[in-house]
């Protein structure tokens, strides 16, 4: 899985910018990314603390390594 540029903290911090007023252009010209990514950014992490957000985070890490998991003990059985 590709690491992202921004901790969840700067994520959090970016769209409590816009909460407070500021413009999604002017944001996503300041921290350098699109604004596609700032909406599904919201869509994720839009009203989550930090701690919340980096157990989401890793619950979704949780999901991929059991999701490989069972995929490796399909192909090892043959099953299809």
């Amino acid at each position: 899985m590709k690491r992202s540029r921004f901790t969840e903290e700067q994520i959090i911090g970016i769209l409590r910018e816009q909460e407070s007023g500021a413009s999604v252009l002017d944001l996503c010209r300041r921290h350098g990314l699109s604004s596609a990514t700032f909406y599904k950014w919201k869509a994720k992490y839009g009203g989550l603390d930090v701690s919340e957000a980096r157990r989401l985070k890793a619950l979704e890490y949780d999901q991929e390594y059991w999701r490989h998991d069972a995929i490796v003990i399909c192909v090892d059985k043959g099953v299809s």
